[in-house]
């Protein structure tokens, strides 16, 4: 499944039933937000054991036009970074929801996801804003 939150930062989780504690979630920016950014030229990734609470910077996604955070979807610790990305960030421009994801957490309060968008409703959201 995928989830979206207001800060353009996306984070999937495998298969379709609900997702428990230790589920393995995948967690990049939005096309938006690579849109609105530009061109991606460095990504500060979060270190490997770190835990960090929902809503708290977890990142930064630096480009040509601005530096921007990257804020935790859902509370977890991270367990994997993609170090494709740190050799070539624009790999967060090129495929944001595919091989430029960021980084993968460990899930310690899935139950947090239900605040999370759709795909229907982030939709929505970029409809309206």
């Amino acid at each position: 499944m995928i989830f979206f939150t207001h800060e353009h930062v996306w984070l999937t989780t495998p298969g379709e039933g609900a997702p428990g504690v230790g589920t393995v979630a995948t967690v990049g920016i939005t096309r938006h937000a690579q849109d609105t950014l530009g061109d991606i030229v460095f990504v500060d990734l979060p270190q490997i054991g770190k835990q960090i609470q929902t809503n708290a910077v977890a990142g930064v996604v630096e480009s040509v036009k601005t530096a921007a955070d990257v804020f935790q979807p859902a509370s977890g610790t991270v367990v994997e970074l993609n170090e494709s990305l740190r050799d070539d960030p624009s790999l967060a421009n090129s495929d944001p929801l595919g091989a430029g994801w960021f980084y993968k957490i460990n899930l310690t309060h899935p139950e947090e996801l239900s605040a999370l968008l759709t795909d229907e409703a982030y939709a929505a959201l970029l409809q309206n804003s």
